[in-house]
């Protein structure tokens, strides 16, 4: 379905944000691997946590992730220390994204997994059995999933797991975020620079409650920065005066960013307020390396090209594999808002002013990616109209997006496909 949005009459509101889909699916996991899977509370359900749930509840032997990377890979793990056949597939797209460095890690722990097409990717083939554990080293500059997966299986390994993980760490909060789930679940965790190590020491509880989801709040920072209302975004930690072992979600880091371009917040008992404050404003060129929070990088981006602010940005080197090559896909579809971005090198976008012609009426290609629908929808409030194509795909993260922008003042028009317009 593809979607017109105007928004000649926005104004501030408040915003009940998803649950946190990183923490959810960390969660969960965690939650079945400990038997106590109905504990965990999650309000609302996106796609990926309902894939991750269906998938751990099921006791069918072929899985389908579908386009959900974070359960491909964590149910990788899972499945292998699992007693029983399983077939781990997805869509075309998941079949093109590597998963050879987990396969590789859990193999030398005793995993038995083949692959059903090509090698080093999905589908997978995993006869699940009691994982012998050990001494491993993995990269870090692939993905933090892989990493992140492995450990929440190792306090079920025979003789527990030290992992050194080696070069450059990508998306390293993530990992942090991993590991303060896993302590809160009951998990011996020992870290000591780049070595991990897990005591065979099962979980003895479930985190219960899951907060709200900073990745989704960039979205309301994007849409502050750019038309200067206040915004109340409910359920969000302040992780200033939260317990030790709360998992601490890395795109909190958005507050950080976005108050560099001028937009401030502040931490009340329902969450934050964000507004809009010139004086917090970072003249000139804005720098940042987002390694830590790539996920961050689509928003960024759109929102400094609609409000003319000049850019570098690098650490961007795994965008390439997430849902759709977002590197290729920021360059194309900025240039339909009449934005020509630079690649001065692989990881690293920039911006100093470069424009093309806009290509009219803006149709926004989502290549099934819910972050490019939710990083260009603002660009509602810079034209008179904009198009999305694929709008549904917001649901994989954050299924009230479209909604949630009606509240503010948007206006959302669905446009039927031709097909469905054709009377039957």
């Amino acid at each position: 379905m593809k979607y017109r949005i105007t928004a000649r009459h926005t104004h501030g509101c408040s915003i009940d944000l998803p649950a946190s889909k990183s923490i959810g699916n960390r969660a969960l996991l965690i939650g079945a691997l400990a038997g106590c899977l109905h504990d965990v509370v999650l309000p609302t359900l996106c796609d990926d946590t309902r894939v991750m749930l269906d998938a751990l509840s099921t006791h069918s032997r072929v899985i389908d992730v579908h386009n959900a990377g974070t359960a491909m890979r964590f149910l990788t793990a899972y499945f292998s220390c699992l007693p029983g056949e399983h077939i781990l597939t997805g869509t075309p797209r998941m079949q093109q994204r590597p998963i050879g460095t987990l396969v590789d890690a859990l193999r030398e722990v005793g995993a038995k997994i083949t692959y059903e097409g090509t090698e080093g990717y999905p589908p997978l083939r995993i006869e699940g059995s009691k994982l012998c554990g050990g001494n491993i080293v993995m990269r870090g500059d692939v993905s933090s999933q892989f990493i992140s997966a492995i450990l929440m299986v190792a306090p079920y390994m025979s003789k527990g797991l030290q992992l050194t993980i080696v070069g450059e760490v990508l998306s390293q909060p993530y990992i942090a975020m991993t590991i303060d789930v896993m302590r809160h679940c009951g998990a011996n965790v020992n870290c000591q620079g780049n070595t991990i190590t897990v005591a065979p020491i099962p979980y003895n509880k479930a985190l219960r409650d899951v907060e709200s989801d900073w990745s989704s709040a960039s979205y309301w920072y994007e849409v502050a920065y750019l038309n200067s209302s206040q915004y109340q975004l409910n359920g969000l930690q302040n992780y200033f005066i939260s317990p030790q072992d709360y998992p601490k979600q890395g795109d909190c880091k958005v507050a950080y960013y976005y108050n560099l371009l001028g937009v401030k917040t502040s931490y009340n008992t329902s969450g934050v307020t964000i507004t809009t404050d010139e004086s917090h404003r970072l003249a000139g060129l804005v720098e940042l390396n987002l390694q830590d929070n790539p996920d961050l990088a689509q928003t960024i981006i759109i929102g400094c090209l609609l409000k003319d602010q000049h850019f570098d940005i690098t650490g961007l080197n795994n965008l390439r594999i997430k849902e759709c090559d977002r590197i290729d896909a920021l360059q194309s579809e900025a240039r339909k808002l009449g934005y020509v971005l630079s690649q001065p090198q692989e990881g690293r976008l920039s911006w100093t002013g470069e424009r093309c012609e806009v290509e009219y009426p803006i149709t926004i290609s989502t290549y099934n990616d819910h972050r490019m629908a939710m990083a260009f929808a603002p660009a509602a409030l810079v034209f008179d109209e904009i198009y999305i194509d694929n709008a549904q795909v917001v649901e994989k993260s954050y299924p009230t997006f479209w909604d949630d922008l009606q509240r503010a003042g948007f206006v959302i028009t669905p446009c039927p496909d031709r097909k469905e317009e054709t009377p039957q």
